[in-house]
């Protein structure tokens, strides 16, 4: 099997002031940002707009038919990842 290409996340940067949005996170999402912090030690809105990237990302990917998969390198063993 060939190794996988590394792809850039963000194709560009915009040159825009930055945009201010107000959100409502369910409680079990807000316990995940909590997590994510903790863990990663990045701010809300470091995590936010990596989670955009993120999803922008893996949308366009499918639009061009491309598949998500997530492989246990100890197993080999790989599963197909489906965004709703």
């Amino acid at each position: 099997m060939s190794r996988p290409k590394s792809v850039e996340l963000s194709e560009h940067r915009a040159q825009q002031a930055p945009e201010r949005i107000t959100i409502t996170l369910t409680p079990h999402v807000a316990d995940q940002l909590h997590r994510l912090q903790s863990s990663t030690g990045l701010s809300k809105t470091d995590l936010v707009n990596r989670a955009i990237s993120l999803y922008d990302f893996t949308t366009r990917q499918f639009a061009s038919g491309m598949e998500l998969l997530l492989r246990d390198p100890a197993t080999g063993e790989g599963q197909l990842v489906h965004l709703l």
